[in-house]
């Protein structure tokens, strides 16, 4: 007999799709299973084929790099169709669209049994306005895509892409064009964005920052402040950090920028020409701060298959919700223990319950770590778990629910220099000690959170249970009670 039966809670299949990025400077396969409004990322490869580098002086793609491209590409295919995926989206952006040996390119693709769509300037900066509003839904403000041959831009407000530009300046044609004539770039520049005077029309909003140029100008602004929290998606930078990102650029050896920052060769060689195109948009769109995004032009095309009522799912309490019930022990609902817990914070403003709920959903992932190492593992999936929707204020609060949650105490956890307040971080350890007295009087089971209650009252903190409940106030669940009764000021009741 097997007493260790439980409820298998992965299902055999989710849906798959593999979406292949043929970029100016990499070719990429990523594969996204999972639920439609925000699919885990399970593969991610790319080569830095660099199809545009040549462009700038040819017009071409040169050959090696065309090899090196239909190599990748070769191997993608096949790695997708060995993953069993269910759909495979190929684009291809500026590099292919503007070369003239771009259609030699696109016939050998298609003998690779891949169908390749040509992405128009347009539909690049809307498809990356789309990627942005899928991982920040109320972005409002300006979306800069930089990549190897263009630069594409979108306003975002509303949920919508509003406007649109594209800029055939990326980050290897702006390194052509400066070469020799340092403001050649600039001139370049203000031709071109003259024909989009929408640009500088919503000055005082963030402007986003999309494409691996620019997230490698964020990583190497962590490192010279010395940020906390390595997490680049929603990472803000203050306007005026251009120059002194630069000026570290420059202070520092090649290798040491490589160990420092964990950035590819090809991307710290770009890096001078990703923070000169950055400094004209600032001086352009005179944004209030730069805030990167994780998402981009691939997972833009992931949203824009989707139906109306999946955009409008949270993304980040779905996948909480479904992190948590693959790995919690019994695959249960989140929503009692966060009815449960909610009206003793009855006083948290709404986002602050919104990751509170985020949290609840959480609240059993770590029960398969060692026991003297849960509450390390319940703030690491907190603070570096591939969510978005979410800020590092955001992560921090979830993190110190769950660090307090999974046996970590009423204090904050440890970091070097915390990014959330003393009140933030301590509303958010009264939240861990409430999740831990649920877990404990019903065992990480939700029946019996539904017919009882815990609540204020005038100085009381009462947890109500039904008569045939009474057996379940035992010690621990009264050291627990007692326990954050204390930390909100209040005395313990049982009724």
């Amino acid at each position: 007999m097997n007493f260790f039966i439980r409820k298998q809670n992965q299902p055999v299949h989710l849906y798959r799709t593999a979406i292949i990025d043929i970029g100016s400077n990499s070719v990429r396969l990523v594969v996204f299973s999972g639920p439609r409004r925000n699919p885990a990322l399970i593969f991610n490869e790319k080569v830095m084929a660099g199809l545009g580098r040549s462009l700038a002086e040819t017009g071409m793609i040169d050959e090696p790099s065309m090899a090196r491209a239909i190599q990748a590409l070769e191997r993608f295919r096949i790695v997708a169709r060995e993953m069993d995926v269910d759909e495979t989206v190929c684009v291809a952006t500026a590099a292919v669209r503007d070369a003239g040996n771009g259609e030699e390119f696109t016939r050998k693709v298609e003998a690779l049994g891949l169908d390749i769509t040509i992405l128009s300037g347009d539909d690049e900066a809307r498809t990356a306005g789309l990627g942005v509003i899928s991982a920040i839904p109320d972005a409002d403000g300006i979306v800069g895509d930089l990549g190897g041959g263009s630069l594409d831009l979108a306003r975002v407000a509303g949920g919508e892409v509003l406007d649109t530009a594209t800029l055939p300046l990326g980050v290897l044609r702006a390194a052509a064009i400066r070469r020799g004539d340092s403001a050649a770039l600039s001139r370049t520049f203000k031709k071109m964005v003259a024909a989009y005077p929408w640009l500088a029309a919503h000055p005082g909003k963030p402007f986003y920052l999309v494409g691996g140029s620019w997230r490698a100008f964020g990583r190497l602004d962590m490192h010279l402040t010395a940020y906390p929290l390595k997490v680049l998606h929603q990472y803000r930078i203050d306007v005026a950090r251009p120059e002194k990102v630069l000026a570290g650029y420059r202070s520092m050896e090649r290798d040491a920028l490589r160990q420092a920052t964990g950035l590819a060769p090809s991307r710290i060689e770009t890096l001078p020409d990703a923070i000169a195109l950055l400094r004209m948009m600032r001086e352009l769109v005179k944004p209030s701060a730069f805030v990167l995004s994780s998402f981009g032009l691939r997972e833009g095309l992931l949203y824009a298959r989707m139906d109306p009522e999946v955009r409008q799912r949270d993304p980040l309490l779905v996948a909480t919700e479904r992190f948590g019930q693959l790995q919690s022990r019994f695959g249960e609902d989140a929503r009692p223990l966060f009815d449960w817990i909610a009206p003793v914070f009855g006083d948290d403003p709404p986002e602050w319950q919104r990751w509170l709920m985020a949290a609840c959903h959480l609240s059993d992932v770590a029960w398969q770590a060692s026991p003297d190492f849960r509450a390390e593992r319940g703030l690491e999936i907190a603070l570096h778990g591939n969510w978005v929707g979410i800020d590092v204020i955001g992560r921090s609060m979830i993190g110190q629910a769950l660090y307090t949650n999974f046996g970590g105490g009423p204090r904050p956890f440890p970091l070097e220099r915390h990014v959330a307040s003393d009140a933030m971080l301590n509303r958010a350890i009264g939240w861990g000690l409430a999740m831990r007295l649920a877990q404990r009087l019903a065992a990480g089971t939700h029946d019996v959170l539904r017919r009882s209650r815990l609540q204020r009252s005038g100085d009381a903190l009462e947890l109500v249970l039904e008569p045939r409940d009474k057996a379940l106030m035992g010690e621990v669940v009264e050291r627990r009670h007692r326990r954050l009764a204390q930390f909100l000021g209040l005395r313990a009741a049982a009724i």
